[in-house]
């Protein structure tokens, strides 16, 4: 019997996912077609479309899933402690300062290399 409710449930889910597209096209369709209207009513009735499929597809199993993906990432994101500007300052200064050993490092790395090159193939000085 509960297999039977899984069923029932997941088509009703398909059904309300159907019904949240087919309400995003006809929002869509409806935007462009009427052109002549103010843009501003325009956005507007698309994003109230748009609000009531969001709505529909939150009424599904997967929008449930969705929606407490989303709380759980806002309670991780607040327990972040951010850098302060110090930190920060000073971290992006240890960066650029490592950038530009590097970068000159393989400069002299490569112009050693060419020199060897030039030097064995009988290019060189």
């Amino acid at each position: 019997m509960s297999t039977k409710a899984v069923e029932q449930g997941s088509k009703a889910d398909t059904l309300k996912m159907l019904v949240a597209l087919l309400l995003i096209v006809a929002g869509s369709i409806a935007f462009y077609k009427y052109s002549d209207y103010s843009l501003l009513l325009r956005v507007l009735a698309l994003l109230s479309v748009v609000g009531v499929a969001v709505f529909v597809v939150l009424q599904t199993n997967k929008g449930r899933l969705a929606w407490a993906f989303v709380a759980g990432a806002r309670t991780e994101v607040r327990k972040v402690i951010w850098p302060t500007r110090a930190e920060t300052m000073q971290t992006t200064l240890m960066v650029v300062i490592m950038v530009i050993l590097v970068g000159i490092l393989l400069w002299i790395m490569d112009s050693f290399l060419l020199w060897a090159v030039k030097l064995l193939t009988g290019q060189g000085d």
